[in-house]
């Protein structure tokens, strides 16, 4: 009686086992960056494309969650400026910039607090609850998270009268610190109580940049990263001259480059100089339309963008503007 001669252990049939499936990639790649950031505190602002395509907001909304269920602590700030526009004019207001911030007056101020806290941010909590009781929104007039000072435009070297703009002036950050120690993920929109409590009295609140609200709430927090999702692929090294990112500099560096960034870009780069400058350990300027471009910069090495790390930062060698 003949037998079939046993398969060779080291023959074709058998498995290579030190290369992986194409599927357990991306998780294999990821596990550093998981550990890395385990039960750290993220602070992301969402804007741009990223707030009004649906695809986009469906892909922000899973990569939040898929953050959460890694261990991570994400807090969403946002702004709402294409919804507000498009507010304005369906009421027929005028919609005006100086110096790239929005003339917000008392009239306007209605529509803004009601876009933002009234549509863009129940969106958002809409969106991360259909998987599950995880997102909080809140304003930065809830429990004085944020209180602001009067906030003017800069043109021609005079200071420009823009109405109801904020400037941050103080973050309480606790009702924040309290929702993640539960678990949740707070939806925060870019609303502030004055800080004159005369004003906060007559019921006047300021319209703040998103940007900065987002910067100062993860130096509030003592956030391991801010991040900052636009319309571009990062900070420009010749802009319009050229598309090259920068990939990476220090505080000093971004210091030195500030005063000669177009407008649209200088609240991003404040921001994340601020964030880098009050303990915050890396600040980030991600390109929000590309799918997933969040789990990409947080959780792998192959994110793209722009980073800003302080000066004292070891792994900043070689970092130039």
């Amino acid at each position: 009686m003949s037998t079939s001669p046993s398969p060779d252990p080291s023959g074709p049939g058998r498995p290579d086992e030190s290369a992986a499936p194409p599927e357990a990639r991306p998780l294999v790649e990821a596990l550093p960056g998981t550990a890395r950031h385990h039960g750290k505190t993220v602070v992301i602002k969402l804007g741009g494309n990223a707030m009004v395509d649906d695809d986009l907001k469906a892909a922000f909304a899973m990569d939040i969650l898929h953050l959460r269920h890694a261990g991570l602590n994400p807090v969403v700030v946002h702004g709402g400026g294409p919804q507000i526009s498009a507010q304005l004019e369906r009421l027929g207001m005028e919609s005006r910039f100086e110096s790239g911030l929005r003339v917000t007056t008392d009239e306007t101020m209605d529509v803004v607090r009601m876009v933002l806290a009234g549509k863009v941010q129940r969106e958002l909590v809409g969106l991360l609850n259909a998987h599950g009781p995880h997102a909080v929104g809140l304003t930065g007039e809830d429990a004085r998270l944020m209180t602001a000072v009067k906030r003017y435009a800069q043109k021609d070297g005079k200071s420009v009268d823009i109405g109801r703009v904020g400037e941050v002036a103080r973050i309480d950050a606790g009702i924040v610190q309290d929702l993640i120690d539960n678990g949740r993920i707070p939806v925060i929109s870019s609303i502030a109580r004055p800080e004159d409590e005369k004003d906060a009295a007559e019921g006047g609140v300021f319209n703040v940049n998103a940007d900065t609200a987002a910067a100062a709430l993860a130096a509030a927090l003592g956030a391991e990263m801010l991040l900052i999702l636009t319309d571009v692929g990062g900070l420009y090294r010749n802009w319009p001259h050229s598309d090259e990112v920068i990939s990476r500099l220090t505080a000093g560096e971004l210091a030195e480059l500030l005063p000669e960034l177009a407008s649209g870009m200088i609240p991003k780069m404040e921001g994340c100089l601020h964030a880098v400058n009050n303990g915050v350990r890396s600040a980030r300027v991600v390109d929000g339309r590309v799918k997933h471009s969040i789990l990409l910069q947080i959780l792998t090495d192959k994110g793209v963008g722009t980073v800003v790390v302080p000066d004292d930062d070891v792994n900043s060698e070689g970092a130039t503007a």
